[in-house]
């Protein structure tokens, strides 16, 4: 979802004065409330066959199919993946006009609004080619991540209940959803033993599930740590991170939310496409990928390269939630047309 922020900033700067709802699963919610510079409503979509991210409510489909059919939306435009099976679900909603990406083996519903697939590049080049496609002129390719002010302040809390703030700190995120994703605990340990080293605290962030690896990570350091996983709400942690120097992770998410912050950034894959998936800024965020396996030396030499150049970058600062927006996006008044932007997370 971070990497379509791009898109939908796009989005948002070509049609100033509608309303712009997202459809997808229910924990996007959170997401429309964090950006309601470009988003300003939110349909829950109960699930469907054949998309995996939710077992899908049957008896709700009906309903809600006839719900969005019911407010004529202007334009649904799909992005969620290759469209073999989103297409079909966008297409019931009835909009005047449809757009998205489509599997060339699959037939084409309008090549004026619709884009094959592309099988290759950075997920938001692949979002932002298709908006391009459909006219709409790019507005840079830089992940936002708001901050709210309470979020803020909570992380100002956990920092002081643990002794942060007196000198700087880097972030250790050491888990994945996949465990084949993750980084060696030893490895991990190691790095953050040279983050020690350069005078720095070390944080070990990650949920709740994750705290047996953090604890893992923390018993295989010579150096102590302060350990706060299952600590942090998602915007405490990304608070907590717009106060690092540094992160080194996996190729997961918290690395887009990194990408979002400006906060510079190791992330070690393990191959899981780093093509698609890698932050757009390699000179902010490092990304190393080795079928080998990536040694602790590569790791602690790129957080050298970025602590060294860390005089050199402006400040990130601290942007709230509806802070500015892109230049040209007025208060959008009226917004009297509706536009879906995507279905399904």
């Amino acid at each position: 979802m971070l990497c379509a922020v791009p898109a939908l900033r796009a989005i948002r700067s070509g049609f100033p004065g509608s309303e712009i709802v997202l459809v997808g699963l229910p924990w996007a919610s959170d997401f429309v409330a964090r950006y309601p510079a470009y988003l300003d409503g939110f349909r829950e979509f109960p699930g469907y066959p054949g998309l995996p991210e939710l077992e899908p409510e049957l008896a709700r489909l009906p309903t809600f199919f006839e719900s969005m059919r019911a407010e004529r939306f202007d334009l649904a435009i799909q992005l969620h993946g290759s469209g073999a099976t989103s297409n079909a679900i966008v297409s019931q909603f009835g909009a005047r006009i449809q757009a998205g990406f489509y599997d060339p083996a699959y037939n084409c519903f309008d090549p004026a609004t619709f884009l094959p697939y592309p099988g290759r590049g950075l997920e938001l080049r692949r979002l932002l080619r298709l908006v391009e496609h459909l006219g709409i002129p790019g507005h840079g390719e830089e992940l936002e991540f708001p901050v709210s002010d309470y979020e803020r302040s909570e992380a100002q809390k956990l920092m002081a209940s643990v002794g942060l703030g007196a000198r700087g700190f880097a972030c250790i995120h050491g888990g994945a959803s996949v465990p084949e994703r993750r980084w060696p605990v030893d490895r991990f340990a190691a790095a953050a033993d040279a983050l020690g080293e350069r005078g720095l605290d070390v944080v070990l962030t990650g949920s709740k599930q994750e705290a047996g690896l953090t604890a893992a990570i923390a018993r295989s350091m010579r150096a102590s740590a302060v350990d706060l996983a299952g600590k942090t709400s998602l915007g405490t942690l990304a608070a907590l991170l717009d106060e690092a120097r540094l992160l080194v992770c996996n190729d997961t998410g918290v690395s887009h939310v990194a990408d979002g912050l400006k906060l510079p950034s190791v992330v070690i894959s393990t191959g899981d496409n780093p093509e698609r998936w890698a932050p757009a800024d390699a000179r902010l965020h490092r990304v190393l990928c080795r079928e080998e396996g990536v040694a602790v030396g590569e790791v602690v030499a790129q957080v050298d390269d970025l602590l060294g150049g860390a005089s050199e970058r402006k400040p990130r600062g601290h942007r709230p939630i509806g802070g500015e927006v892109t230049a040209g996006i007025g208060q959008n008044p009226g917004r009297s047309s509706r536009t879906c932007d995507r279905c399904a997370s």
